[in-house]
């Protein structure tokens, strides 16, 4: 413990992490540098931020403008691998853990720090996150975990704790969800959701618009791609994090984007929780269906299978890896013929596909009309399906299981 002269702590201005600062220079006898990543959360979590974690006992707080660079290096290129957690999560929490401990590693090099710090319970998938990421890029540091040292064991114990240091917090015990958002999504977990019998109130949800509420009128929007990358939106040029954000609103308003799931916790324990992604599930809907159009057979099983081992790896924390190096220059490959313009209706919580095209599409009306074409002999067909299915024809008869 004499050993550590500064820390740098991953801050939220929420309560677990205004009392870890107080805690690391109590247990420590340390500096406490406080480290918040702006990745699109919104204006009201980072709203005196800075006053807080002074308040709580922070010599200085540094927050990094990452919003930019979350949706362009990190959402963009996990969208063309297709992931999809357990077939339904988006995954928002697990894209934006990589930069946000990337970004806080390069500023305790900066600053000169000896130990880095995060919040993360050691129930959760997030501690994993940071600490490979701590571990991929500065291994040096020596990483401090307070929810796997400390005596508190809840909201109450660290509401007692601030107060005996006279430490001001607009957390209260009735405070009963737990939620982290970014320019993706936003999650909730907590209060009636911990029992999965009991259906989401609508005080869970923040982003969107009740299905059942929403507009009468479905809304159609348009978005264009470049090599699997989103550059407009009904026509309009934006950057990545702008055409997230346009989408969140145009989506929000109509219900799209939410789920409520139990899944599978890298840690071993299943764990509830909803999840409102408005925007992000009109893009890879988007996307989704652009690939439909110009993806032959073979190249779209493999973006699958992708997909797949893609998800597990973002979803444990493996972003600074090989494999996920790997997994991420494929998909890129992949996505390089996606360009085109995909049309969605979005109505009543649902984002459908109505109009495709691309330039680069393998769709063919004269192939595949069911009237009169000249293209196609049908025919040609008997000699194909007799070579497809030539192993079964061998195997049959070397077998004594023919059909008498």
């Amino acid at each position: 413990m004499n050993n550590i002269n500064k820390v740098l702590l991953a801050y939220s201005g929420g309560l677990d992490t205004s009392a870890i600062i107080p805690w690391l220079k109590e247990q420590y006898d340390c500096e406490v540098v406080a480290f918040v990543a702006d990745v699109g959360q919104g204006a009201e979590e980072l709203e005196g931020v800075e006053q807080k974690a002074k308040q709580s006992g922070a010599s200085a707080c540094y927050v990094v403008d990452l919003k930019e660079a979350f949706v362009a290096d990190y959402v963009n290129p996990i969208l063309k691998t297709g992931a999809v957690y357990e077939g339904t999560y988006l995954l928002g929490t697990s894209m934006a853990r990589p930069i946000i401990a990337k970004a806080q590693v390069e500023l305790a090099l900066k600053i000169g720090a000896d130990a880095l710090c995060h919040g993360c319970t050691g129930k959760g998938n997030d501690q994993v996150r940071f600490e490979s990421t701590y571990a991929a890029l500065a291994p040096q540091l020596t990483v401090i975990a307070p929810w796997r040292e400390w005596t508190m064991k809840s909201r109450t114990d660290l509401l007692n704790y601030l107060a005996s240091k006279n430490i001001p917090t607009s957390a209260s015990a009735e405070k009963i969800y737990s939620r982290d958002a970014n320019a993706w999504h936003i999650s909730h977990e907590g209060g009636e959701l911990e029992d999965p019998w009991c259906e989401p109130s609508e005080q869970v949800w923040t982003w969107t618009v009740a299905p059942e509420q929403a507009p009468e009128q479905p809304q159609y929007v348009s978005l264009g791609f470049i090599a699997g990358e989103l550059k407009t939106v009904n026509g309009e040029a934006q950057s990545p994090y702008m055409a997230l954000c346009s989408l969140n609103e145009i989506a929000a308003a109509h219900g799209v984007g939410r789920i409520d799931i139990v899944e599978n916790r890298l840690v071993g324990m299943k764990s509830r929780g909803c999840y409102e992604t408005p925007g992000g599930t009109v893009i890879n809907a988007a996307l989704r269906g652009l690939e439909t159009m110009v993806l032959d057979k073979a190249a779209f099983k493999l973006r699958e299978q992708i997909a797949t081992e893609f998800s597990h790896v973002l979803y444990d924390g493996r972003w600074f890896t090989p494999v996920a190096k790997a997994l991420l220059a494929a998909a890129q490959s992949l996505a390089e013929p996606l360009t085109g313009e995909i049309v969605l209706k979005l109505y009543k919580g649902q984002a459908t596909v109505t109009q495709r095209k691309s330039i680069n599409s393998l769709y063919s009306e004269a192939f595949s009309t069911f009237e009169e074409d000249e293209v196609y002999n049908q025919k040609h067909a008997e000699g194909f399906i007799r070579l497809f299915s030539l192993s079964s024809r061998i195997a049959a008869t070397n077998s004594d299981h023919q059909v008498k």
